[in-house]
């Protein structure tokens, strides 16, 4: 399992990683995203990854 974490200054909301794997991550009121949970289930780690190679601002990060 791994933990995944968004910088939220650096990000500019643009909803990918969402839009990639919504069951993580979710945008918050002001269009900054959030994760949804701590510890990220193995189902989800390919999604999460694809998530962080799509960031155009390059704000989330995983941590192994």
């Amino acid at each position: 399992m791994i933990k995944v974490s968004v910088n939220q200054e650096l990000c500019q909301g643009a909803g990918i990683c969402e839009s990639i794997c919504p069951e993580v991550f979710e945008l918050i009121d002001d269009e900054i995203a959030q994760v949804k949970m701590e510890i990220i289930p193995e189902k989800y780690e390919v999604a999460c990854r694809r998530a962080v190679d799509s960031c155009p601002a390059q704000a989330i990060r995983i941590e192994e």
